[in-house]
């Protein structure tokens, strides 16, 4: 209930501060001086309030704030503190010899993109591959992972159909192609930066 009252005050008091209260007090404001003149006459309350109604209506819409973009820097970090919780999640599960070695191959690939250095200054500097990254931390194997224990436990009471086993090392391979094609354009990235770079020396000894 105090978390109730509490959202209704703030916006209460965010009505308050608004574009349109404000507009619509300058438009009573208005219909108050054309009360003391005299103008508005008995239907003075009328007045009042059709000009604070027109005023909050013809004011203009808030603009919303727009959330701050984290710096690379924060957000690899937020990352690789994300990538550290799912490491110690990882060590107290029991997962089948064929998984768990695809799996730590995998992780292994993650530690070394997200590792500081100047291969992380390579990494901020792609926005889709740290998203995929992101992805793959967050979501993508912890649901591997989990998925696989809960049907584990119902094939033991109906077993039948394909393997949990199974099926989590086809979707653990899937992750880890996924990673080898990141790993490779970041590769190929940097390839990129040091053509660039030799053809700008070039150029500048012919000119």
């Amino acid at each position: 209930m105090a978390t109730s009252r509490g959202g209704a005050g703030a916006r209460v008091l965010g009505y308050l501060e608004s574009r349109k209260n404000l507009a619509g007090c300058a438009g009573g404001m208005a219909g108050l001086a054309l009360t003391v003149s005299g103008v508005a006459g008995t239907f003075w309350p009328v007045v009042v309030a059709g000009l604070y109604g027109a005023g909050a209506l013809i004011a203009p819409p808030e603009v919303p704030v727009v959330p701050p973009v984290p710096e690379p820097a924060e957000e690899l970090g937020a990352l690789r503190e994300d990538f550290g919780r799912l490491r110690r999640y990882l060590a107290e599960v029991d997962l089948p010899p064929a998984a768990g070695g695809r799996l730590t191959e995998l992780v292994e690939l993650y530690g070394a993109m997200l590792d500081p250095g100047w291969v992380a200054d390579v990494l901020a500097a792609e926005a889709n591959t740290v998203l995929a990254l992101s992805r793959g931390i967050r979501q993508d194997v912890p649901e591997c992972v989990d998925t696989y224990n809960r049907t584990r436990w119902w094939t033991r009471m109906a077993p039948g159909g394909e393997s949990p086993e199974r099926h989590l090392e086809r979707q653990l391979s899937a992750l880890y192609d996924e990673a080898e094609r990141l790993t490779a354009g970041l590769r190929e990235s940097e390839a990129r930066r040091q053509q660039t770079h030799t053809t700008y020396l070039e150029g500048r000894g012919e000119s």
